[in-house]
């Protein structure tokens, strides 16, 4: 065990405690989480591009297009940026395109990330190596679940143990 925990785990942590401390990135008015949101966008544009542009060599051979929505409003009035990767098989599919989707819903504490689809990965372990392979994927999809089950609870932050003070933890 390393006393650091991985990346997507710190990520999650700062999600937790800015539910538990009611502020996102220090802001607590929606105008301040707005701004801070429109820079998270901004810091993702590289990174989500990079990615659907190695599922476009990979897999795609080539033949996908990227595109980005940039930040606009969505109709409920919270704001949203994509970025999409779409094929002509998939548009012959009437298929929605690979998304990355970072959204700020207008009545959400923080914003998200999602994609046009979630829901199943592909199992095909057959050695060892293949199983750490899924490691980022295993690392995704805990942390997806975790943020759903404290979505489900009305964003109560208090189901994580670790956001609550050590001495109140060692109490217990």
């Amino acid at each position: 065990m390393t006393t650091t925990p991985p990346a997507p785990l710190e990520a999650l942590t700062r999600h937790f405690i800015d539910l538990r401390d009611g502020n996102h990135f220090g802001h607590v008015t929606r105008t301040g989480k707005e701004t801070a949101f429109a820079g998270a966008v901004q810091l993702l544009d590289a990174p989500a591009r990079q990615v659907l542009g190695e599922f476009n060599e990979h897999l795609l051979v080539g033949t996908g297009r990227i595109d980005a929505t940039g930040l606009h409003r969505d109709q409920r009035g919270g704001l949203i940026a994509s970025w999409l990767l779409a094929w002509p098989e998939q548009r012959a599919a009437n298929l929605a395109p690979i998304s990355l989707i970072a959204t700020y819903g207008a009545g959400f504490h923080h914003p998200h990330l999602r994609g046009a689809t979630i829901g199943e990965w592909p199992l095909n372990v057959a050695a060892p190596g293949h199983a750490s392979e899924l490691v980022p994927v295993l690392r995704t999809i805990a942390g997806a679940d975790i943020h759903n089950l404290v979505f489900q609870v009305g964003g109560d932050w208090r189901i994580i143990p670790a956001l609550h003070p050590a001495d109140e933890r060692a109490s217990a």
